[in-house]
């Protein structure tokens, strides 16, 4: 490959542009790059064959189909396989690995995100991010607005504010999206869906994991708008490079094998005689094995190679710029070889540029016939550059040194070999193999008598020992020697066959192990059942080391992806300002979101920037999940958070956002405790406040008992004192109407006394008067005189007499 890094054969690029446009100069571009890949005179070697020489040989491996003669070969003895009835097919053990490779990278999914950087669009970002660094530090006062005079001041919505300035940037990431970005996005994918961009992903994906290069093509026609299409690695002819992704070629083609009819299709300028001249010549040349596929042999002369390809030079912009009499400037384009007249340079000045141009042309392999030759109508230039150009073709080989390319695949074909090898060896084994016999002593068993008349012959000895296990025999003969024949039936062991096959095995398993160390394709991701005694974590972390073995494949495959879609992206401009597709575009894309309408019609005046966002793998999402689980454990973190932290699929954005959630939740609660403790201290205060008011309450009620107790005392004290002395008042009105009636009761005693006095005094005089006459009768009579007072009746019973009833 070194001596094809310098050649002398492509013409100068120092020429001017109109012979650049000349069919001479596009034949000789088309010559050299014929000579630098199917007869380099430097190297005197083919560098397209022995890329499809190469390319073939791996696919062949990869799909388990390799040629079987190298192994014939191997095994034959001077070419004779009269002994050998193996069966040679490959065992296909590379297809698994590589079908593991290949599946795991299409199933990776990914958004496409357009990022706006034309000065328009950043104006709008800016914009907003001011706006909304307006609002943080103006809230307090907008909050004292809204509560004060019901005026809402802010230009965002408050509650969705972001707190510090670190948490504004992963909000700008986050949730900020123009319209125009959104239709873009949009755009890309209603693109990538429509030229079934999925089955180009797998096919490429294919192609990196076993040839170690893969390659797309996008284009632009008015008929089928932009299209994507795969590119065959083994078709391509580029320029020499070292970049893996091929970021500095200067021309890059590749070669079709075409039917004549659709070259018709294609080139309808071209006449009959063109066309039989065309095939004729292509038949007569190139009929040798540097422009076949494989082989010398073709098979259809109906169809001829043609050899597409861009060629990458430069292209001057010339204006004369001439001032008119009113003193402007008046620029007008001239070609390159425009120069001022000398007389004139007053009035003329030349102004002139320099931009990259990209040349298309089409050689029909092997003959003089150039198809086609122009400057590309639909370039993809960057707005953000637009002295640059990109190629239609976008190509990674991520194992590239010194032009040589490397893959997974080439890396174990040696290992594959040996396993087949090793397979066939087997077989071998397997068919010389004798299954285990008896020996049989026909002269002892002539010496032993059955007893019962039978003979005791071979046959009969062998179906008794396979049915029952038993053997008879004699130690002694008939003469009582010893018999060296007493045990007549003995087991043959052929044990050294399966002795082979454990080596063999063995064997086996080194070279499937050594794929899986060279490969980085160990057991936990390889389909092999994982040891039962393995813990989950550990084969996780298996499975995530064999992911880090592979990851370059998976990186090549997304640099192509986001190289279409920004190819794609420059594409869509062509469409918006050129193609008669547009409303149908437009109106394909508004199919999704009415409301974008209106941005995808203006999105051709944006320079979008595309990236893609891959969705995180198994131990990515395990990792991530590990530390929302330990912050939702410790609290760090509400449930809602770790939902919105579930669902980005950036991982460095989730790990950020879940570092400003954690903080903000920090924050909360610390504001939180704040909370509490000035309400635990307000109530304390409160409940204080309230025991103080509470005992003077109580001091209040039990003074105001104890004057009421008080004053019911004196109350009851006045009360009693009256009720005393109403008592002692009815007492002595008693004793007063008692006196009184004794005093009356004295007067009447006096009154009665003195006219029982007078009575008595009448009476004792009628009794002395009857005493004198009884005295005088009973001196008649003789008879004493009789006592007429009482013995204690002047006083009551009881000891009460009437002396208590005399006043005090």
């Amino acid at each position: 490959m070194a001596g094809s890094v310098v050649k002398n054969y492509f013409p100068s690029q120092v020429v001017s542009d109109l012979e650049k446009m000349s069919i001479e100069y596009g034949m000789k571009v088309a010559k050299a790059i014929e000579y630098e890949w199917f007869e380099d005179r430097f190297s005197h070697s083919n560098r397209y064959l022995n890329n499809r020489v190469e390319f073939h040989k791996l696919r062949l491996y990869a799909r388990g189909e390799q040629p079987i003669q190298k192994y014939k070969d191997e095994l034959s003895i001077n070419g004779d396989l009269s002994y050998l009835n193996l069966d040679w097919k490959p065992v296909p053990i590379i297809s698994k690995f590589v079908d593991i490779v290949v599946n795991g990278m299409s199933n990776r999914a990914y958004e496409i995100k357009a990022y706006s950087q034309d000065p328009y669009g950043m104006h709008k970002r800016t914009s907003y991010m001011e706006g909304i660094l307006a609002d943080m530090d103006t809230q307090d006062l907008a909050h004292y607005a809204n509560a004060k005079f019901k005026v809402n001041v802010f230009d965002n919505p408050p509650e969705q504010l972001p707190s510090t300035l670190e948490e504004l940037q992963l909000h700008m990431q986050l949730n900020y999206k123009q319209a125009v970005e959104i239709a873009q996005e949009q755009a890309l994918d209603v693109l990538m869906e429509g030229n079934r961009y999925e089955l180009v992903k797998k096919r490429f994906f294919y192609d990196l994991t076993v040839i170690g290069i893969g390659a797309v093509k996008t284009g632009f026609n008015t008929s089928e708008g932009v299209t994507i299409d795969y590119v065959d690695p083994s078709n391509l002819v580029y320029s020499y490079t070292d970049d893996p992704y091929f970021e500095d070629l200067y021309y890059i083609g590749e070669v079709k094998n075409i039917p004549v009819n659709e070259l018709v299709r294609e080139f309808p300028n071209l006449t009959e005689s063109e066309l039989e001249e065309i095939v004729k010549e292509y038949n007569t040349y190139s009929g040798n094995s540097k422009y076949g596929y494989n082989t010398g042999k073709r098979t259809d002369n109906n169809k001829v190679q043609v050899l597409y390809f861009n060629y990458k030079t430069f292209m001057n912009n010339v204006y004369k710029v001439k001032q008119t009499a009113t003193g402007a400037d008046k620029a007008i384009k001239k070609d390159d070889t425009f120069n001022p007249p000398s007389d004139k340079q007053d009035n003329f000045t030349k102004l002139q540029k320099q931009v990259e141009v990209l040349y298309e042309g089409a050689l029909i392999l092997g003959s003089n016939k150039l198809l086609k030759w122009g400057m590309a109508k639909n370039m993809a230039r960057p707005k953000s550059d637009y002295n640059k150009v990109k190629m239609n073709y976008h190509i990674v080989a991520p194992r590239m040194y010194n032009g040589s390319i490397d893959s997974l695949v080439k890396r174990i074909t040696g290992f594959a070999d040996m396993i087949q090898l090793t397979h066939l060896k087997l077989q071998q084994v397997m068919s010389r193999l004798v299954p285990d016999g008896v020996y049989l002593d026909a002269d002892g068993l002539a010496e032993i008598d059955l007893g019962n008349g039978t003979n005791y012959n071979p046959q009969e000895a062998l179906n008794m020992f396979f049915q029952t296990g038993s053997v008879i025999g004699r130690s002694l003969n008939e003469n009582g020697e010893f018999n060296p024949g007493k045990n007549p039936i003995q087991e043959i062991q052929s044990g050294s066959g399966g002795q082979k096959m454990q080596s063999l095995i063995a064997t086996y398993n080194y070279y499937l192990q050594m794929i899986r160390d060279v490969t980085g394709l160990n057991e936990a991701r390889d389909g092999s059942m994982p040891a039962e005694r393995s813990l989950v974590g550990i084969q996780k972390m298996a499975a995530a080391n064999s992911n880090t073995a592979t990851r370059h494949i998976l990186q090549a495959g997304l640099f192509l992806t986001s190289e279409v879609a920004g190819a794609l992206s420059l594409r869509i401009s062509d469409i918006l300002e050129y193609s008669p597709m547009k409303n149908a575009f437009i109106q394909s894309i508004g199919a999704h979101n009415v409301g974008t309408l209106e941005d995808v019609s203006n999105m051709y005046l944006y320079d979008f920037g595309i990236f893609l966002e891959l969705s995180p793998d198994e131990e990515e999402k395990q990792l991530l999940e590990n530390n929302i689980q330990q912050a939702l454990q410790q609290q760090l973190i509400e449930l809602s958070d770790a939902i919105d932290l579930r669902e980005i699929k950036n991982i460095k954005l989730a790990n950020q956002l879940l570092k400003i959630r954690r903080e903000r939740k920090v924050k909360q609660d610390q504001k939180i405790q704040q909370e509490n403790a000035a309400a635990q201290a307000q109530a304390q205060g409160q409940a204080q406040q309230q025991a103080a008011q509470a005992e003077v309450q109580k001091n209040q009620a039990i003074t105001q008992s104890q004057i009421a107790l008080e004053e019911a005392k004196e109350n009851f004290k006045r009360e009693t004192m009256i009720h005393e002395a109403n008592v002692k008042k009815q007492l002595m009105d008693h004793e007063f109407q008692i006196n009184m009636r004794l005093k009356r009761m004295e007067v009447e005693g006096k009154k009665g006394t003195e006219k029982e006095k007078e009575d008595r005094k009448d009476e004792r005089t009628k009794i002395q008067a009857s005493q004198q006459s009884e005295l005088i009768d009973q001196r008649k009579t003789g008879g004493p005189p009789k006592k007429f007072e009482s013995a204690g009746n002047d006083i009551l019973g009881g000891g009460f007499g009437m002396e208590t009833f005399n006043p005090r």
